[in-house]
């Protein structure tokens, strides 16, 4: 079928039924995929038994918009017992982590760290089949052109032999694997650390951290500093000068004249690097001075509360690990 008959088709059924079917859709999505290069066959097999999961839509329309605090969001991410399993599995793993992390320029602290909020350390991988869930979203139109991006993307990964189509599964927004990639991260940051030819994030643990740790170092990761530390702020200050827009950091010498301290009150590090003031409350909650390396985090995941997460499991895991 030529593109242009794909076109009529799924007109035709626009005009009829406001909508073409999923079936239609994913005739279109394979015709086009086709256009794009890929062999036919291999096409036909990606697609075969896809499915549409309408709990992969209702995900996607109920994400939870609840507001929790920055404290009940740390001690829900942030427990004791994820920090007693983020200890052992550093030691488990301390010697491919140092590997890595010496190649990479990223302590390894953070990579459990991120490798600890993402998956529980591997155990919450999703369950969806990850072409179906992203031909599902596709088709439900809210936002096509994104997750048609991460289809094709996909369809790339499984070409190229990282993962069997039985084991690509996902979350229902196609997040896959221990780091959980969208298939254009996995496409861009995914590392075959043991030269075996497969970028496997699914089961492998030397790929999932050297996968993490070539994203961060990517994205600026600088090994030399660490993420930020909770501060204490006089109380005339201007909570203006908050934020993460990179013409509000300041130098800790900047910060520590404005009356910014370390949380007990002593003085500011002496090392001149530049850094931002969070509150990812308010001024009555938890206050941040963060470094480029957050910013590096806020590339991974854009959320504040996020970011403070993975940095308060690092520092509970080096405090552990001294």
């Amino acid at each position: 079928m030529t593109r242009v008959l794909c076109a009529l088709v799924i007109l035709f059924s626009t005009v009829v039924n406001a909508k073409p079917s999923f079936d239609e859709y994913v005739t279109a999505l394979k015709q086009e995929a086709i256009e794009k290069g890929y062999e036919s066959e291999f096409v036909e097999q990606a697609f075969a038994d896809i499915k549409f999961y309408e709990r992969a839509v209702s995900s996607d329309k109920n994400q939870p918009e609840f507001k929790l605090t920055l404290d009940k969001y740390l001690s829900t991410r942030v427990p004791d017992w994820k920090v007693k399993q983020a200890v052992d599995k550093y030691r488990e793993h301390q010697a491919i982590l140092e590997q890595v992390g010496k190649q990479f320029g990223v302590q390894p602290r953070f990579i459990v760290a991120l490798w600890g909020n993402e998956s529980n350390f591997g155990r919450i991988q999703g369950d969806y089949p990850v072409i179906s869930a992203l031909a599902t979203l596709a088709y439900e139109g809210r936002r096509e052109a994104l997750f048609k991006k991460q289809l094709f993307a996909a369809l790339q990964i499984l070409e190229q032999g990282h993962i069997t189509k039985e084991q690509f599964l996902g979350s229902w927004a196609g997040a896959m694997g221990q780091s959980q990639f969208m298939p254009t991260s996995f496409n861009a940051y995914a590392y075959d650390f043991d030269g075996d030819g497969k970028k496997d994030i699914w089961q492998n643990p030397a790929d999932v951290f050297a996968s993490i740790a070539n994203y961060l170092k990517s994205v600026g990761w600088d090994d030399s500093l660490t993420w930020g530390r909770q501060v204490s702020l006089p109380e005339t200050f201007d909570y203006g000068l908050a934020g993460l827009d990179k013409d509000k950091m300041k130098s800790l010498s900047e910060w520590q004249s404005l009356g910014v301290r370390r949380y007990d009150g002593s003085d500011l590090p002496t090392r001149d690097v530049p850094a931002s003031l969070i509150m990812p409350d308010d001024e009555k909650g938890r206050i941040y001075l963060v470094y480029g390396n957050f910013h590096s985090l806020m590339n991974w995941n854009r959320s504040t509360y996020f970011g403070s997460a993975v940095g308060y499991l690092s520092d509970r895991i080096k405090a552990e690990l001294n």
